[in-house]
């Protein structure tokens, strides 16, 4: 294969992806790359997997090709796993990384217990097959400020395990190699590859 649609409209997602295809000759397409209006799929799912599953599998069958898709979140172990599937859309609509940003720090605020991890689902989807999923994490915790210019969501308050920086405050390149879309991009590579679908 030769292209590959992302279920996304999130420019830096779609790069984080392309960066990860790269290797295998893929170019990647966001759905802002398309011709082709595509509605926003309802994220009416209680779960990363029925979230990611639902994007990728209604997108696939519009476009009869082959898509990915991932639903990917922040787990607090103080908020009982909030904000979870409503990551994205935490402070409300429309979505906003920095009133997300905000009111997670709210939260937390009579908290000593700051640990946290993103999690990430991917869900492969090819007209007529059934979906392949794949799942990474990345484990850290919460700073008590937002600090770096990089990345997104909620990069700028989120410290990986074994660093003294915000993920905001990595450069890409290291990000690529910690992130929980990265540990699910690993998973699915070695899926696909056993599976024939893509070569290594």
């Amino acid at each position: 294969m030769k292209e590959l649609i992302i279920a996304t409209k999130n420019p830096g997602k779609a790069k984080e992806f392309a960066a990860l295809f790269h290797k295998y000759g893929i170019t990647v397409k966001s759905l802002l790359d398309l011709n082709t209006e595509i509605p926003d799929v309802e994220e009416t799912g209680a779960t990363f997997h029925e979230n990611a599953r639902l994007k990728a599998e209604t997108i696939a069958n519009k476009l009869e090709t082959t898509v990915l898709a991932d639903d990917s979140g922040l787990s607090v172990d103080a908020l009982n796993g909030e904000p979870g599937v409503y990551s994205a859309r935490y402070a409300g609509e429309p979505k906003n990384d920095n009133q997300n940003n905000k009111k997670l720090l709210q939260a937390l605020t009579s908290h000593s217990n700051r640990a946290a991890r993103f999690v990430c689902v991917l869900a492969w989807a090819m007209p007529n097959k059934p979906v392949i999923y794949a799942e990474g994490s990345c484990n850290g915790k919460i700073a008590k400020t937002m600090s770096g210019e990089s990345g997104f969501g909620y990069d700028p308050l989120f410290i990986p395990k074994g660093y003294e920086v915000t993920m905001a405050e990595l450069g890409s390149e290291e990000k690529n190699t910690i992130s929980h879309r990265f540990h699910a991009m690993q998973q699915l590579e070695t899926t696909l590859v056993e599976k024939g679908i893509i070569k290594s």
